[in-house]
């Protein structure tokens, strides 16, 4: 039988889902979907599905990939969801399928115990604060107990905290076989389940990770297969160009001096000055830093043919030349070091890879590329391409080769052949060819599915725009917007999502409603930023269960998307303003700059489709059962203004609209407080 065959009979009714889960309902969307990924994986090439919320979009792959017999790859844009899918999905999955495979959880080398710098921890200057002793001591503890090393399994560990950097290793920093513990060591061990496992979850920070370290010679950290599942596609632009360009940070030179430091004195004490060159590293860093202006904070500043934009084009090359010869010193002394301890070697090679990264940022930019500085706790250098397409295509989806084999990875043309490639996500764009997203990636010629949501959101939901607001421009605009919220929040008990497309609006309405009910007892405003964000989503999702009271959440950036509240915990969904790019960003900047170059219109083929993308997703937040209900309130007068209004309002769910404030006040107050959850879907 054909996988497509099977595939329909798991998901037809009385099939082996409605057998194994009485609340299963067969949805034609879910099933179009799932055949279009089984016959994919069978032909081999290119699908991209966008499967609106609630379609079961993770059902629709997952089942494919178990019954494929294939080796598969599945690549998330979160960790969470990467948890999720290991931890819920799959197991549930193949064993209603009667299905056994190997499956494994692969995820970057920071979200692991290292053992052997939770040693050298010990002997760190930061590990004498007295909080990180008392974390420090836990990890230990839990170090005794855990297989995998996984640091999401330490409850109660911030993600901020500043054991974390302690206890992880980097890949500048890690020492690889040569390292004391490497047969213990939990990233060892994550990889070798990886490359023996049928299916491999992971995420695409390293999944890109992966393709540029192949490409500078290292070894392979995934497994090769023939199908690999992107799941939140949407991302997988962003996330590329972070790890095919290049980077140089303040951080990463002063880790490598206090490595230098802490090395050599425990090492090679008296054989080497380690407390003046790693002084100079650090000095050298910290004087790049203040080059760009010392005051300056959270920027991002263009760069020009010489330097970045606002800074002295002979200061600049004079400091980046010190950070040059600080490595050097440090090289030269390390060079006759290798012999004593690997720790020495590796700080060798880290020293080269950061002299080869000055010398690159002290010449003339890439000119397919963007370069950048981007200014805050540590000044990083930046430079990357406007996209991931011209990489997709000649490296992972380029034409097969006529013949030889191949167990590489697919930059190898030959291992590409017959491969599956399945990208989806809730958001891909707004038109039918889904060019926002199919262009940027290099998928034009990729088979397009497009599953609308079964929610019947006319009855569900509804959109609303404050005629009286300020313009978005108005500085008055965030405050005004905080006293409407608050009084329909206060309505409703709490139950409301305020999405910001700033943090200084955040910061704006967040004070503003903490000033408001901050003796409230049935109110809590929650504050991106003043909590962990895992935090944040435990307590807005409990609601006002157990006597507690209601929330409002301000929040920003990635609270826009894989935020998932169902049931009356979120009724009211509040968008700043319309989510265009910020148009001072210099990756902005170069797109527009290259749109604008070839002839085309930048507002319409750019700006126009990443806000309706971006509005998308934050609306995506609302609705999320079919149970639910809540309305979405959009604080910028533009939308139905404007004439470019009707491209944005055809990009959100089909919601019933409210004209006047008394249709909001009317549907404010319909609004249940009955609690909506609904646990049956898949």
């Amino acid at each position: 039988m054909s996988l497509v065959a099977m595939v329909h009979e798991v998901f037809a009714d009385g099939g082996v889902l409605s057998r194994a889960d009485v609340h299963f309902q067969p949805r034609e969307g879910q099933t179009q979907m799932a055949v279009a990924v089984a016959r994919t994986m069978e032909e081999g090439g290119a699908l991209v599905v966008e499967a609106g919320t609630g379609v079961g979009k993770t059902f629709s792959y997952l089942v494919p990939a178990l019954l494929s017999g294939e080796r598969v790859l599945l690549s998330t844009a979160t960790k969470a969801l990467q948890d999720q899918l290991f931890a819920r999905d799959l197991p549930r999955l193949a064993q209603t399928l009667g299905t056994p495979v190997r499956m494994a959880l692969l995820k970057g080398r920071g979200s692991y115990l290292c053992l052997y710098r939770m040693e050298q921890a010990r002997h760190d200057a930061a590990g004498q604060d007295r909080g990180v002793v008392r974390v420090l001591a836990k990890v230990e503890a839990w170090s005794q107990s855990t297989r995998s090393g996984d640091l999401a399994e330490l409850a109660g560990l911030d993600d901020r905290s500043p054991v974390i950097p302690l206890v992880t290793s980097t890949r500048e920093n890690c020492l690889g076989s040569q390292c004391p513990r490497f047969r213990d060591c939990h990233v060892h061990l994550a990889r070798r389940e990886a490359l023996a496992a049928d299916i491999v979850v992971i995420n695409h920070h390293l999944f890109f990770a992966d393709v540029a370290v192949r490409e500078s010679g290292m070894a392979e950290l995934l497994p090769t297969v023939r199908v690999v599942v992107f799941d939140e596609a949407h991302q997988i632009n962003e996330t590329g160009v972070q790890f095919l360009g290049m980077q140089l940070s303040t951080g990463q030179l002063i880790d490598f001096s206090r490595d230098l430091l802490a090395v050599g004195l425990q090492h090679a004490r008296g054989l080497a000055d380690w407390t003046g060159l790693a002084g100079m590293v650090e000095l050298s860093a910290r004087d790049l830093r203040l080059a760009v202006g010392g005051e300056r904070i959270a920027a991002k500043l263009r760069w020009t043919d010489e330097a970045p934009e606002g800074t002295d084009g002979n200061v600049w090359k004079a400091t980046l030349a010190r950070v040059a010869q600080a490595c050097a010193q440090a090289q030269e002394a390390l060079d006759t070091m290798s012999e004593i301890a690997p720790d020495f070697v590796r700080l060798y090679e880290r020293g080269s890879e950061l002299l080869a990264k000055v010398s690159r940022f002290s010449g003339p930019g890439n000119p397919d590329a963007v370069r950048w500085v981007d200014v805050g706790a540590q000044l990083r250098l930046i430079e990357s391409p406007l996209d991931i397409a011209d990489a997709m295509r000649t490296r992972l989806l380029a034409a097969p080769a006529e013949s030889s084999e191949s167990d590489g990875w697919p930059d190898e043309p030959a291992a590409v052949r017959g491969r599956a490639w399945v990208f989806t996500s809730a958001t891909l764009g707004d038109d039918e060819r889904l060019t926002w997203f199919t262009e940027r990636a290099g998928l034009q010629d990729a088979e397009i599915l497009r599953v609308a949501s079964p929610f019947d959101y006319a009855a569900q939901a509804a959109l609303y725009v404050p005629r009286h607001l300020p313009s978005p421009a108005d500085p008055a605009h965030s405050s005004a917007l905080a006293q409407w919220v608050g009084d329909a929040s206060a309505q409703l008990g709490g139950r409301t999502l305020v999405l910001t497309t700033t943090l200084k609006a955040l910061r704006t309405i967040g004070e503003a409603l903490k000033n408001r009910f901050g003796s409230a007892a049935d109110i809590e405003v929650l504050v991106q930023g003043e909590w962990p964000k895992r935090r944040l989503m435990e307590r807005f999702r409990e609601g006002s269960d157990g006597g507690r009271p209601g929330c409002v959440l301000v929040a920003s950036a990635t609270f826009w998307e894989g935020f998932d509240v169902p049931g009356d915990a979120l009724e009211l969904v509040v968008i700043d303003k319309l989510p265009f790019p910020p148009p001072g960003d210099p990756l902005v900047e170069a797109r527009t700059h290259k749109i604008e170059q070839s002839g085309g219109k930048a507002f319409k083929s750019y700006a126009l489709p990443e806000a309706a993308v971006a509005l998308k997703q934050g609306a995506g937040r609302l609705i999320r059962r079919e149970s639910d209900r809540g309305i979405l309130v959009v604080g910028d007068t533009r939308l139905v203004t404007m004439g470019y209004g009707k491209r944005l309002l055809a990009a959100l769910p089909p919601m019933r609209r409210l004209e006047t404030a008394g249709d909001f006040d009317e549907a404010l107050r319909a609004l249940t407080r009955t609690s909506t959850t609904d646990p049956t879907c898949p």
